[in-house]
């Protein structure tokens, strides 16, 4: 046990985790695929039982078979060289920078699979040292498992640096902290290769992954505070003989326009996956003033009267007011500063002739700009108790015309690129 006593706490710590996980999702048998976070696991727990193993009999070369005990490294180094591919694949996941072209996913994948070939080629090569504090392998198959293993973690560090805008404020620390571990074990085993700490990267690799990404009780409270949000706004929607639609719709069309702006890199400084999950929690508040607003007003029929209009036009400002005193204690700042724009803004115009400010152009906060034309498009596709519906052609030519004038030229231009998927909502809700 002198050997493994590291990794058999790892594997014990591996498992309460892997409990943990078990215990709140179950097996469920609906699933179609195995989840990364899932392969990650049962990779970590191959590896550090092979560690094991090998650490083991490293230190003890005459109870066992030479060949076997090359066998047993060779699972190692196929072990930790996936391992590390899952990292980097986890990174790119998160970050949504997986490649879309095959040639390029082949050249993401191809050096595992040369790696794993001259793992298999070169396992006789390895010879087994005398450290200080442990026996070790070195040459043939260990040096190449060793260089892979930096390549994918130095493409694991530079595809975070380059796009670490897409993923949440929340994660990163996490994330961080886990590739921080893990280049000081890189480094520590390169100088010092007789002390055998790897089993601790995947333990950390896969806390960090549970904690932020795949922890239960998280994912639960993020949709409950989701549909809470969403079941508020319903509420106030209600008053006006709407079911919810207007909300679900106008979420809707925000999501798809605001993944085609981040698609194109458009606005790639603001359109981080904050402001994205956030505008899409915030997209249902965005007429939550309605609710003070008189239902003589909001139930007509006919034209209102013009004190009637200025009546109506204070939704905007009553429900900035509103998310500022209810939503005030949510505890992310960037959520209520975004809910309270989209309230307040998404009736300015591009000209400068909205309401309730009169800002105009880029004064206007992008998340009000998004959702001005999600609101339009969807008040004039449906119909309310003083109109008809009107046709979808209708629609997107009002919508085109209004660019440069109501909405933001830009803006325009990528919704109507997204028709298909706008109709798509549109027929589906």
């Amino acid at each position: 046990m002198e050997y493994i006593k590291l990794q058999v706490g790892c594997l014990s710590f591996l498992f309460l985790i892997i409990f943990f996980y078990v215990r709140d999702t179950g097996f469920s048998k609906n699933r179609k695929s195995i989840s990364l976070f899932r392969i990650i696991c049962i990779t970590s727990i191959l590896f550090i039982i092979f560690d094991a193993l090998t650490a083991y009999f490293v230190n003890n070369l005459d109870i066992i078979n030479h060949k076997l005990n090359l066998i047993l490294h060779l699972c190692f180094y196929i072990s930790i060289e996936l391992l590390m591919f899952l990292m980097f694949l986890y990174i790119l996941t998160i970050t949504e920078s997986i490649p879309q072209k095959l040639w390029k996913k082949i050249i993401i994948i191809l050096p595992f699979l040369i790696s794993i070939i001259i793992s298999f080629v070169f396992i006789d090569d390895v010879v087994f040292l005398q450290g200080k504090l442990s026996n070790y392998s070195g040459a043939g198959s260990a040096s190449s498992c060793y260089l892979i293993v930096v390549l994918y973690f130095l493409l694991t560090i530079a595809t975070f640096c380059k796009h670490w805008k897409n993923i949440e404020k929340r994660k990163l620390m996490t994330i961080i902290v886990y590739l921080s571990v893990s280049m000081c074990v890189l480094c520590l085993q390169f100088f010092y290769p007789d002390v055998l700490i790897t089993s601790i990267v995947p333990v950390i690799f896969v806390l960090g992954i549970y904690l932020n990404h795949e922890e239960p009780a998280v994912k639960k409270l993020m949709e409950t505070n989701k549909n809470t949000v969403v079941d508020f706004a319903t509420l106030v929607e209600n008053r006006d003989n709407n079911t919810g639609g207007h909300i679900k719709r106008t979420t809707a069309y925000v999501k798809i326009l605001v993944d085609e702006l981040r698609a194109k890199k458009l606005f790639s400084e603001l359109l981080t996956k904050d402001f994205s999950n956030n505008l899409e929690m915030t997209a249902p508040l965005h007429d939550i003033g309605k609710i003070a607003t008189p239902d003589s007003i909001l139930q007509k029929t006919g034209k209102l009267t013009d004190e009637e209009y200025a009546e109506m036009k204070k939704h905007s400002e009553n429900g900035a007011k509103i998310i500022k005193e209810t939503f005030g204690m949510h505890g992310n700042e960037d959520f209520i500063e975004m809910a309270y724009e989209v309230a307040l803004f998404h009736h300015e115009r591009w000209n400068g002739k909205g309401y309730p400010l009169g800002l105009k152009g880029e004064e206007i906060p992008l998340c009000a700009r998004i959702m001005a034309i999600a609101d339009v498009f969807d008040a004039i596709s449906q119909k309310r108790c003083y109109r008809d519906a009107m046709p979808l052609d209708t629609c997107f030519e009002i919508i085109e015309k209004g660019k440069g004038v109501d909405f933001d030229p830009l803006l325009v231009e990528v919704f109507l690129e997204i028709r298909p998927k706008v109709e798509q909502v549109y027929n589906e809700i």
